[in-house]
């Protein structure tokens, strides 16, 4: 927040104000400068709690299924997390458009109602006699449905700041990335201009792009079932290791962000969106499994007469290498039923750390570009509806993205899963390549401004 700094808040409402310009008419009084700035600052704190708490959840989604219900596995696990993104893709255009016709109040606290009556339905999932999974699966996508109103969120951000403040606005929301929050009276009465012709071309690749850039990131989504797997870790030790990472990634994404400001100013946005891109795909690349050591297999399913399709030999040899364990405590390792923990080389905790800071530097700088640049290709329309499209691609991305990786996990492994991923960040890259020269301001295409 303090990022913006005193110049930044003495921008205008909707950018430069120059003699000739449209803009020039438009007058921001005092208690509209005062009544914007508070509720954004309301806004970017209420964003940080509502992410500690989804960040809470996330990581112990896993460990909480399988306690619940013992029939779920790890690719029902890629469907209660793909419920959420299901319930935010319906929920962001209805939002989004509400918001364009009614005070946008409305549509938030509407969503907030929804976000605390289905987090109470996920608190008590654990109570039914049976079915658990799938009450599960409808909290999550209830929780979705009220996290819709981040359309609201993004429109009004974009529309309260000028073309100066955006990116470091932008970078601060996606810092906090909102659930919800409550507007000032500035809400209620904002300037609005007439609609001009935009880009659509530039709209539906900045969509499509934005698609991809969280697609290939819902990996997150079998980080505990890989570190389980991988390193035999229990499921308290996979909530709290893999919480610390998230954590130190959280730290590393702000810095990301605070950064992004200074950087968009000397090389542009659409340079940090490619740059982000490659170093994702660095990221990915590294987190192939290579060599010759490989991980400890389950011998709890062993015994109850799982194997898969393998040569006896095989068997015999994996059996023999695998340390015994105690099978009073918590079975841990890679589970047999899985064929692909049979043949295929470990992730290293090295490699894994590595490419996880690689990640966490290129998709920050990918997702607040994203929403950069949308913005500006918008201009001073009305964003409300187009953010709401914009906010259903991420949810469908968020939907397709952990069904995808646990499937392909589960059934083929990590060398399949990342492999697969790769590719998708080089058509990504070839994409931006072709429509490079698009992504540019409202401004700049209408003449206003020079890029």
């Amino acid at each position: 927040m303090a990022s913006l700094g005193v110049d930044s808040e003495q921008e205008p409402l909707l950018g430069d104000r120059t003699p000739g310009s449209r803009e020039w008419d438009i007058i921001e009084t005092e208690e509209h400068y005062k009544s914007r700035w508070r509720s954004i600052r309301i806004l970017y704190l209420t964003m940080f709690l509502s992410s500690v708490g989804f960040s809470i959840v996330i990581m112990s989604i896993w460990p909480y299924l399988q306690k619940i219900d013992q029939t779920a596995d790890a690719s029902f696990l890629g469907w209660v997390i793909a419920s959420y993104s299901l319930g935010q893709m319906v929920a962001s255009p209805i939002f989004g458009l509400w918001s364009n016709y009614r005070p946008r109040k409305e549509p938030l606290i509407v969503s907030i109602f929804i976000s605390v009556a289905a987090n109470c339905l996920y608190a008590y999932v654990h109570v039914p006699a049976s079915h658990n999974k799938y009450y599960m699966l409808a909290a999550r996508g209830l929780v979705g449905f009220g996290a819709g109103n981040v359309a609201v969120i993004r429109s009004y951000i974009a529309g309260a700041t000028s073309l100066q403040e955006r990116t470091s606005s932008m970078a601060n929301t996606s810092a906090c990335q909102a659930l919800g929050f409550i507007l000032g009276p500035a809400s209620t009465d904002e300037v609005q201009v007439p609609q001009e012709n935009i880009d659509q071309v530039a709209v539906v690749a900045t969509n499509i792009l934005f698609f991809v850039i969280l697609f290939i990131f819902r990996f997150e989504t079998i980080v505990t079932p890989l570190t389980m797997d991988m390193y035999a870790w229990t499921r308290e030790q996979a909530v709290l290791y893999d919480g610390i990472i998230l954590a130190a990634l959280g730290v590393e994404a702000v810095i990301i962000f605070m950064g992004i400001k200074l950087l968009s100013k000397k090389i542009g946005e659409r340079a940090l969106l490619l740059g982000g891109l490659i170093i994702i795909w660095v990221g990915f690349f590294v987190l192939l499994p290579w060599g010759n050591q490989f991980p400890k297999i389950q011998w709890e399913d062993l015994h109850n007469n799982s194997i898969p399709n393998t040569t006896f030999g095989e068997i015999i040899i994996t059996l023999w290498k695998s340390p015994r364990e105690d099978h009073s405590e918590e079975p841990t390792g890679c589970p047999v039923e899985q064929a692909w923990c049979l043949y295929t080389p470990m992730i290293h905790l090295a490699q894994f750390l590595i490419s996880a800071v690689l990640i966490g530097i290129g998709y920050p700088s990918c997702n607040v570009m994203s929403y950069t640049l949308y913005s500006k290709i918008l201009g001073p329309n009305p964003q409300g509806v187009y953010m709401g499209w914009l906010t259903a691609s991420g949810s469908a991305a968020r939907i397709l993205g952990p069904v995808f990786i646990s499937q392909v996990y589960t059934a083929w492994g990590p060398r399949w899963a990342f492999s697969l991923v790769c590719g998708m960040v080089v058509l990504t890259v070839t994409l931006l390549g072709v429509v490079y020269r698009r992504l540019i301001a409202f401004s700049v295409r209408h003449g206003r401004i020079q890029e």
